[in-house]
């Protein structure tokens, strides 16, 4: 299966020379999961978005931008999804791209009021999708850096993962179909904390320090490439 990868965000630039991009950190995450060729189409960067009927399965990357913003990308990017959905294009969404499916999708998205969300969250497994295959943990913990949250669900939308901070940090839609998450398991420890350090002006000492002090947490993002994998496979079309 090729999966495509559309980057809609670029490590922050004083960063950037230390670590991949966010599709290679897709690619890394995915390795071993199935046999999975890549694409990427980053309209962060002006390329035009692939005729849906074109692609195979897409994964929406994380992005600082919000699905309420006035990026040339965004509205066509939402069109996109939609196309998807109504052609049977299995679709992924991590940070931005969760909270883009479910604004496409007829949901809510806005900068919360609990601010920032950072460090290792960890998440009470709601509803083991019908897709995986292991026995489902009563957690699972990933790194997550954001403002904004879903705060309306889409119609026929699932909460797969969710806690207090984030009600609807995972969804599966069964019917479109798609799969999100508000955390990112592509994030290695390394670059989640870097990415930190550098937004602590904006986050806060005590909140950065605590985020970065919880990413001793064993994280379960194999797991989430796992699941993520699985879906792809059993919501692949013409299955």
């Amino acid at each position: 299966m090729k999966l495509t990868i559309i980057e809609t965000g670029l490590v922050p630039e004083p960063i950037r020379g230390d670590f991949e991009d966010y599709p290679a950190m897709f690619r890394h995450l995915m390795a071993g999961t199935g046999a999975f060729e890549f694409d990427t189409v980053s309209v962060v960067k002006g390329e035009p978005l692939p005729d849906p009927d074109a692609v195979e399965a897409v994964l929406i990357t994380g992005s600082p931008a919000g699905v309420y913003d006035t990026e040339a990308w965004i509205g066509p990017l939402a069109d996109f999804i939609r196309a998807g959905a109504a052609a049977g294009v299995p679709q992924v969404g991590i940070c931005f791209g969760h909270q883009i499916l479910a604004e496409a999708l007829g949901g809510k998205v806005i900068k919360s009021d609990k601010g920032w969300g950072v460090g290792r969250h960890t998440y009470e497994v709601v509803a083991c999708p019908d897709f995986v295959s292991e026995a489902c943990p009563a957690t699972v913990s990933a790194a997550v850096s954001h403002q904004d949250q879903v705060v309306t669900l889409p119609p026929g939308a699932k909460v797969v993962v969710a806690s207090d901070f984030t009600p609807f940090a995972g969804l599966y839609y069964p019917e479109a179909p798609a799969l999100s998450f508000q955390c990112h398991p592509e994030f290695a420890d390394d670059y989640s904390a870097a990415l930190y350090a550098l937004r602590r002006p904006r986050i806060g000492e005590s909140l950065t320090d605590r985020a970065l002090e919880s990413l001793e947490i064993e994280g379960d993002h194999a797991r989430l490439a796992r699941w993520t994998a699985e879906f792809l496979s059993a919501h692949r079309r013409g299955h």
